[in-house]
């Protein structure tokens, strides 16, 4: 067996590349990197499925304060920021059970996110609007 060509683990799986998946993230002769980690490619594929995405300051929010959001709840805020958007809202607040997130509603990008604890202390500026899950 040659290390180029694609292992089959049996004959009901598609072939597998090794060697592909390992490069995937590492700059190509172009220049020009893929997508990078795996949290990358999975926020993206995440948001793509529920029209919601993330800000990298939100990302690093959630990630440092170790608030991890559902599909259930994606997909409310997903509604929030629809009704939101009815509304004429523009950047509105959305609390949920865990979290508080500040969001662009034209955008449908999450620009901040708070845990209660840190939305208990602080004053939250810049909305027109909250939705409450």
């Amino acid at each position: 067996m040659k290390m180029s060509q694609p292992i089959q683990i049996s004959h009901l799986q598609k072939p597998v590349n090794l060697i592909e998946i390992a490069e995937r993230g590492q700059v190509k002769s172009s220049g020009k990197a893929e997508p990078g980690s795996f949290k990358d490619m999975f926020s993206k594929e995440l948001a793509s499925s529920t029209g919601v995405q993330f800000s990298k300051h939100a990302e690093q929010r959630l990630y440092s304060r170790g608030i991890e959001l559902s599909d259930t709840t994606l997909n409310k805020i997903s509604d929030a920021i629809s009704r939101a958007d009815t509304k004429g809202s523009k950047e509105t607040l959305i609390l949920t059970d865990d979290a508080a997130l500040v969001v662009s509603v034209k955008n449908r990008t999450v620009i901040t996110v708070f845990d209660r604890d840190n939305l208990r202390e602080g004053v939250v500026t810049s909305i027109d609007s909250a939705v409450v899950l």
